[in-house]
């Protein structure tokens, strides 16, 4: 039987994990066959497997549901990460731009764009949640897709003019539209 689990998320995220009247702590126990123990006053998570589940990573599934909402994102993002073929990617801000908040400020902003444009080109493109939240920016997407977006953000973050990450973007969808067909093909 799967371990209890332990988590911290940000004491102002707590209401969003729990939902109003607790309908998304519920649904989640619910999808998972876990237990969720939530201290509001710390934001401490237990996520402890229930004698019905079935699935053995439904524990760790809970922890990166849990973790995804910590990080900003909609509790209805997080539920993709059900899909095994799902992952939540984190990059935290301080390894590029180091502890200064100032640094980290200006590059959120640059992967945020003006009015949201730029996360939501990224969103677009690689068809990957995007959540830029305190010092990190976290995704929800299946592996290859997260890879794409992660790179553009990377590119950011190194300094990158928007124009040319928004090049690479178009190039890399072209390739997996390609790579989706030629599969399709395949199969036929």
């Amino acid at each position: 039987m799967p371990n209890t689990e332990y988590l911290k998320i940000p004491k102002e995220r707590v209401g969003v994990l729990i939902g109003k009247d607790g309908t998304t702590k519920e649904h989640i126990e619910n999808m998972t066959k876990t237990e969720l123990d939530i201290e509001s006053e710390t934001g401490s998570i237990t996520i402890t497997p229930t004698d019905e589940m079935e699935d053995p990573l439904s524990v760790w599934k809970t922890r990166y549901i849990v973790k995804a909402i910590g990080r900003g994102f909609s509790p209805e993002a997080a539920f993709k990460l059900l899909d095994d073929e799902f992952i939540l990617e984190i990059i935290n801000l301080q390894d590029f731009v180091g502890k200064s908040k100032k640094a980290i400020l200006r590059q959120k902003g640059r992967i945020i764009g003006r009015e949201g444009r730029t996360k939501e080109i990224i969103k677009e493109m690689t068809d990957v949640d995007v959540s830029v939240y305190g010092k990190t920016v976290s995704l929800i997407g299946d592996m290859e897709r997260i890879q794409i977006a992660k790179e553009a953000i990377e590119m950011i973050l190194n300094g990158v003019r928007h124009k040319s990450v928004y090049s690479f973007l178009e190039k890399k969808k072209q390739e997996l539209k390609r790579r989706e067909f030629e599969n399709i093909v395949l199969k036929e």
